[in-house]
């Protein structure tokens, strides 16, 4: 197939960005959610703002109607005394009395009922953490076979995202620092546990057990998720807690993916990113974007047990801070992924938009990662609140 065809990087695109509201003073916002928009809407925690871009034709008209939304949140939340959290990890809390679940009332009531589960089972603190969802599906030219080809497609694609997700996550690692309030009630102070991104690592938030799928088919991955659930070590497809999702149009549900079949693809591991006021640099969703092209194009393999429950550790694994002995095959993490961009680099080679934004991923791991950024501005300061770091050109701090 050849690259220079438009259809291969054409598709439909969304942004996702959960956020806390908290107040002038950095205290979690114990308000009732402020906004009526669709595309403003809330998670787990009735502070936990979720600002969801419409579908959209490219990366860039997503990421522009990213930055659209969060202005008008950020706008209307001044104006009531608050803000947005500009980190993946919570700001200073009391206790877990300060975290107020989400409230849904009549209909949507089992939306609250659900929440009340979760807490439960891991607590509210990790409910706390927030980051940015990629969503994109391929232009409809470029899957042109019959149903059964496409979920085909996206199930081999979902494959490959889960066994490469690693590299993902140590390119856009934002999290290194946190207060000290997530271990212990009312404590106060900023800390490290040597990850670069706390929510993607061992202390992040992660199914107490490594699901074990069936990818032969879209049926069978299904049926696999749903005796999880028949067992009760799942409450809903909703509780799958992996870095990457397929979802149908719509409803995101079992019984959805079965009779509509696949509609895109959630990347779901990238933290908010304080060095830029959206959250997420343009530059990363690109490489995001691909990243998937050019994953799309390997071939299909068999993902088995060991594939699913190593894929996992080194995703854990790729969001420590100290690389230097993290290995990926049997290899450095760091020569893993410069091995790997370099063959990005082949595989686009004639495409120099494709080469720069190539690029400036290589340049994070000759100079400085986002989070040896942060741990640098933050490790020196008493509490996150001090060092805070508001749209902080990155390209400044390399």
């Amino acid at each position: 197939m050849e690259l220079n065809e438009d259809y291969i990087f054409n598709g439909k695109f969304g942004i996702e960005r959960e956020t806390l509201r908290v107040t002038k003073d950095y205290k979690l916002s114990q308000t009732l959610h402020p906004f009526t928009n669709k595309h403003l809407s809330k998670d787990f925690c009735e502070n936990q703002l979720e600002i969801i871009t419409p579908v959209c034709e490219s990366v860039e008209t997503a990421y522009n109607s990213l930055k659209e939304f969060s202005e008008k949140a950020e706008n209307k939340l001044v104006k009531m005394g608050e803000r947005l959290w500009l980190y993946s990890n919570p700001p200073h809390f009391n206790n877990e009395d300060d975290i107020r679940i989400a409230e849904y009332s009549g209909e949507l009531g089992s939306k609250h009922d659900y929440r009340v589960n979760l807490q439960r089972r891991y607590g509210k603190k990790l409910m706390l953490y927030s980051g940015i969802h990629f969503n994109f599906s391929f232009d409809k030219k470029y899957l042109n076979g019959n149903r059964n080809e496409k979920d085909n497609f996206y199930l081999k694609l979902l494959k490959h995202l889960s066994v490469n997700s690693w590299l993902l996550t140590m390119l856009t690692a934002s999290s290194p620092v946190y207060d000290k309030s997530l271990d212990n009630d009312g404590e106060c102070g900023n800390a490290f546990k040597g990850y670069g991104s706390m929510r993607s690592g061992e202390y992040g938030y992660w199914n107490q057990f490594v699901p074990i799928l069936d990818y032969s088919s879209i049926q069978s991955f299904c049926k696999s998720v749903k005796n999880y659930i028949n067992k009760g070590a799942l409450f809903s497809e909703s509780e799958l807690y992996l870095p990457i999702r397929i979802k149908s149009k719509g409803e995101n549900s079992l019984n959805s993916l079965v009779e509509s079949g696949v509609d895109h693809i959630e990347l779901r591991m990238f933290d908010l990113n304080p060095l830029s006021p959206n959250g997420i640099f343009l530059e990363d969703l690109e490489f995001a974007h691909i990243f998937i092209v050019y994953l799309s194009q390997k071939d299909d393999f068999d993902f088995n047990e060991k594939m699913q429950i190593e894929a996992i550790k080194n995703h854990k694994n790729s969001a420590k801070y100290d690389l230097s002995d993290v290995q990926i095959d049997g290899q450095n993490i760091v020569i893993k992924a410069t091995e790997i961009l370099n063959d990005m680099k082949a595989f686009f080679k004639g495409n120099k938009k494709a080469e720069k934004i190539i690029n400036y991923q290589i340049n994070k791991l000759i100079k400085k990662r986002y989070a040896e950024i942060i741990y640098t501005n933050l490790m020196n300061e008493d509490t996150l609140y001090k060092g805070e770091l508001r749209c902080v050109n990155y390209s400044e701090q390399v």
